[in-house]
């Protein structure tokens, strides 16, 4: 694999260590605030500076027809996109991209506090974006 698909993997191994412990002591059932308070908790504790309901707009043409919020942004370089569902589905992937596409940033994990914990990391290269 290419190194480039393992850009700030110490960050993102960080924001994982992090979500694990959110999971393994809250478990399931939970709504996902409830999860993105205690995912800025443990984050605090490891000394990420982060951002929660961050906003990113959406542009078409230099106009701008729409705006979103990131669950959380660390250290402007990593989107986190918070799930408290059944599982993750195709849905889910494809906020998280948009989320990629839509800023300068070129990492991103989507993580569900469901029956079983999952996460998926998604990296768009900025290389790969259309100008804005």
């Amino acid at each position: 694999m290419e190194k480039e698909n393992f850009k700030h993997s110490d960050l993102t191994d960080k924001i994982i260590k992090a979500f694990y412990k959110v999971y393994n002591t809250l478990g399931y059932g939970f709504l996902e605030k409830v999860y993105e308070n205690a995912m800025s908790v443990e984050l605090n504790k490891e000394g990420l500076q982060h951002s929660r309901q961050h906003p990113i707009n959406v542009f078409y043409d230099d106009e701008q027809v729409g705006s979103y919020y990131a669950d959380i942004i660390v250290e402007d370089k990593v989107i986190i996109e918070l799930k408290a569902a059944e599982g993750l589905c195709e849905e889910h992937e494809a906020q998280l991209t948009n989320y990629l596409r839509a800023t300068e940033i070129e990492v991103g994990l989507l993580l569900n506090f469901g029956k079983e914990p999952q996460l998926k990391r998604k990296v768009f290269s900025n290389e790969f974006k259309m100008e804005r």
